[in-house]
């Protein structure tokens, strides 16, 4: 038995391999029904590009396929083939779907040529083509998971090299260097952001996100659209305002933040976003409180000019609040607490004193006493003035 079914797969294979040579004289008919078949079924959502150099890949890859079996001892050029298909076709942006269809597409042709050159020259031979239909389909699904393959692995390195320059261009913008005449052509077609629009930049500390549960980054919509970078220590967001304003960005990104974001004010170009970017991480420097905290520059003018000069904050702090050093630490706290109350409730002593669960009285001798120690007066704006700012510093300095 496995002498005669040794002949017979002989028999069948010398068929198959007369039937292949005859063909191979008919690749150019058998390229062009196959270009056939594949835009017959592509309709209406045919592909762009497709065409292209849909003959030639057509024509090439059913050469590779015959010369696969008529000289199967000199290696796999079809699979080599077929990967470089593969790769051509990730480049394209075809999609692999259309891949896959086009080799079952051509292992059909194929076939179907194959019994029409054996039923014309030896049709008592047709039979014997039914020994070799599971190999020659193994071996069109070889050449289909090999393209397949490195469509897949072409696509991954195209996506990766894609994210990176985007990554490269947001870096590049919110460096400050989106006025440069070579970057503005590529900015606009790989991020669709044009040169002159209304944007803002927003800046998460990354130790408060991550301590709070992370951060559920925004997508686009109600005019705003987004484009973010992680850093090692801040999340930034590049906004595309459109006709919104800061307080709708305040408002998507309210029920996301779980620490701290600092929001610059709006700036109407690309070249802006630097400065954007440098404002939005002085406004995330003014946030202390433990809680959540949204801060917009726009509204933290004076703590802001506070933290951007370390120094001199420090000294103005040491200036106008030295006199309180000498109080006992409680009593210091109590007084620097009452003072801050104070201010926020805009000098209103029966508010702070709501605020604060005392009497207006206790209020009012607190800030006498403060005036005693500083030798400012809360009733000269001047001195008012140094007393708030003094008091920002104090509590803006570097944490603890």
């Amino acid at each position: 038995m496995n002498v005669a079914a040794e002949a017979r797969g002989r028999e069948s294979g010398a068929v198959v391999r007369a039937a292949v040579r005859r063909l191979s004289g008919e690749l150019p008919r058998l390229a062009d029904r196959l270009v056939a078949e594949i835009l017959r079924g592509e309709g209406r959502d045919r592909p762009a590009g497709l065409t292209d150099d849909l003959w030639d890949s057509c024509h090439l890859g059913l050469g590779h396929g015959m010369r696969a079996i008529l000289r199967p001892g000199d290696g796999r050029a079809d699979l080599e083939w077929a990967a470089w298909l593969g790769r051509r076709r990730a480049e394209q942006g075809l999609p692999l779907d259309h891949l896959l269809r086009s080799y079952r597409l051509a292992g059909r042709v194929f076939w179907d040529g194959l019994v029409e050159v054996v039923t014309e020259d030896d049709p008592e031979h047709v039979t014997s083509l039914v020994r070799h239909a599971t190999r020659t389909w193994h071996t069109i699904d070889e050449q289909s998971s090999a393209a397949a393959e490195a469509y897949r692995r072409t696509e991954y390195e195209l996506l990766r090299r894609s994210e990176e320059r985007v990554h490269a261009l947001v870096d590049a913008l919110l460096e400050g260097r989106g006025g440069e005449p070579a970057l503005l052509p590529t900015v606009t077609r790989l991020l669709g952001l044009p040169a002159r629009g209304r944007y803002a930049v927003v800046v998460l500390s990354q130790g408060d996100a991550l301590e709070g549960g992370g951060f559920d980054r925004p997508g686009d919509g109600g005019g705003l659209r987004f484009v973010w970078r992680m850093r090692a220590d801040a999340q930034i967001g590049l906004v595309a305002l459109g006709a919104a304003g800061l307080d709708d960005l305040v408002e998507v990104l309210a029920p996301r933040v779980r620490g701290h974001a600092g929001i610059s004010p709006v700036v109407e170009s690309l070249a802006d976003l630097g400065r954007a970017r440098w404002l939005a991480e002085l406004a995330l420097r003014t946030c202390r409180a433990p809680e959540t905290e949204i801060a917009r520059l726009d509204r933290r003018l004076p703590e802001a000019l506070i933290v951007s000069q370390p120094e001199l904050s420090g000294r103005l702090a040491g200036e106008v609040l030295g006199g309180l050093d000498g109080v006992e630490p409680v009593f210091r706290a109590v007084l620097l607490s009452t003072l801050s109350t104070w201010i926020d409730c805009d000098g209103s002593a029966p508010r702070a004193a709501s605020r604060l669960y005392c009497h207006p009285n206790t209020v009012l001798n607190r800030l006498r006493k403060i005036e005693e120690l500083t030798g400012r007066s809360v009733t000269r704006p001047r001195h008012l003035a140094e007393l708030a700012l003094a008091l920002s510093a104090h509590t803006l300095g570097p944490p603890a």
